[in-house]
């Protein structure tokens, strides 16, 4: 697979997207980008990089090879950033995450003095903020890696209930299919809304989400339409240890208690307390059912305060003890 560049036209496209790959990047992500670019890029299907142009830039032009195997031929060494209207670090496997090459880092710094905004796509966030690149800047993670952005930044605080975030010149994606709408929020930006629409169509992607959209819901059995309830439950999955009160999940939200609690009564017909209390319960039904771990633990685990009233609250909605909970799945 060989992505089509054009940089150096004598007509500059109306956007021009410069990639660094990292080793075992990921290939849906990159795709998902490229082709969104590829179809806004000329009428139908015809693929020419007429109105968008992208390129994979690399130090030695050697294959980059992605999680899955496939080898990407890069394009173009290190020319100048100023080129690009976007630089898109993608990352991959987050055991395979690398400091990036120290001429990276420096392209990347004059790409910033140029006034070049830079995107981290999927873990590629994690590699800006190793480089020193987003220092000050919201940081979008998928909430599937928030755990390992938590230990590896210790005292940051990602963004983990939103699909992307734009932050005056970073952009930071969950990955995954949020790539495709980082690359339609571009085109629409830079080369209009109806090739951004057009591209969409053809991806059989319904319409182009913004940063404000919630990722999707880890599994539960609480389902809601409105967008600021998705991402208070998405929250409350990702902070069940952790989230004390509706208050502190209030301020992560920037919403008021009054509010929220109108939205999810409307749309689960429970309050932010019951909701977060359905899924403490729910996570602990995980626990028990997936690991060893004592009663104690799952209650500590699941955010309750102690074992005595982790019981009551469980029998409460499930109709039996977590012991006895443990006993039925192995029976």
């Amino acid at each position: 697979m060989e992505t089509m560049a054009s940089p150096n036209r004598q007509t500059r496209p109306a956007l021009n997207v410069g990639f660094i790959l990292a080793n075992r990047f990921t290939l849906s992500a990159f795709a998902s980008f490229i082709d969104m670019l590829r179809l806004s890029a000329d009428e139908g299907d015809n693929s020419r990089p007429i109105l968008c142009s992208w390129s994979v830039i690399s130090l030695d032009m050697k294959p980059i090879s992605a999680s899955c195997g496939v080898r990407i031929h890069p394009d173009t060494n290190l020319i100048d950033p100023a080129s690009f209207d976007y630089l898109v670090v993608v990352g991959g496997l987050i055991d395979h995450i690398e400091s990036l090459d120290r001429h990276y880092v420096d392209y990347l710094q004059t790409a910033v003095a140029k006034n070049v905004p830079l995107i981290g796509l999927c873990t590629g966030s994690f590699i800006l903020h190793r480089a020193g690149l987003m220092n000050g800047y919201k940081c979008c993670v998928s909430w599937f890696h928030r755990t390992d952005f938590l230990e590896q930044f210790d005292g940051l605080e990602p963004v983990s209930d939103r699909i992307f975030v734009v932050d005056r010149d970073r952009i930071s994606c969950s990955g995954g299919t949020s790539a495709v709408h980082v690359a339609a929020h571009l085109v629409k930006r830079h080369v209009g809304l109806r090739q951004a629409r057009k591209s969409l169509h053809i991806l059989m992607v319904d319409e182009a989400l913004d940063d404000s959209k919630a990722q999707p819901f880890l599994p539960t059995s609480l389902k809601a339409k409105d967008n600021l309830v998705q991402r208070a439950v998405l929250m409350m999955q990702q902070e069940t240890e952790n989230l004390r009160s509706i208050e502190q999940l209030c301020k992560m939200l920037g919403v008021g208690r009054r509010s929220l609690e109108m939205r999810f009564k409307t749309n689960l017909n429970k309050s932010p307390a019951e909701a977060l209390s359905h899924i403490r319960v729910e996570e602990a039904q995980r626990l028990l059912g997936e690991t060893s771990a004592t009663i104690t633990e799952v209650a500590h685990r699941a955010g309750f305060f102690d074992a005595s009233h982790f019981n009551k609250v469980f029998r409460r909605h499930t109709g039996q003890t977590a012991s006895a909970y443990r006993q039925s799945l192995s029976g």
